[in-house]
């Protein structure tokens, strides 16, 4: 079990760094006014999103405790950044608080994970 939790550990660290990759890719554009979300974002956050569900059941199943109150709070931030990235991915521009809102929010999302215990 513990060799399938890492695996998936892996794919969700995989999926934060195409989501964060792409955001930090896209700040010299932020600065223009021509930033965009790219599929590498939208996919990163999908991929966050069904290997982190995926964690907590098979750490739930391992008889592991899990911080609901923690997963819940990284949830709802991740529902949010998948929202705005889906719904503004097809626009060739998109606006700077907005995209710096993502990006804010996604590295909120590695401190919760990584700071609170």
């Amino acid at each position: 079990m513990d060799v399938l939790i890492n695996v998936f550990v892996a794919l969700h660290i995989i999926g934060i760094a195409s989501l964060l990759g792409g955001f930090l890719t896209q700040m010299k554009a932020m600065g223009a006014g021509t930033a965009r979300f790219t599929p590498a974002m939208l996919h990163g956050a999908l991929v966050m999103l069904i290997t982190g569900v995926a964690l907590v059941g098979l750490n739930q199943a391992d008889d592991q405790t899990v911080n609901n109150i923690k997963i819940g709070v990284k949830l709802a931030v991740l529902v949010v950044i998948l929202g705005l990235v889906y719904v503004k991915r097809d626009e060739e521009k998109v606006d700077k608080g907005l995209f710096a809102a993502v990006g804010g929010l996604t590295t909120a999302n590695i401190f919760i994970a990584t700071l609170w215990t």
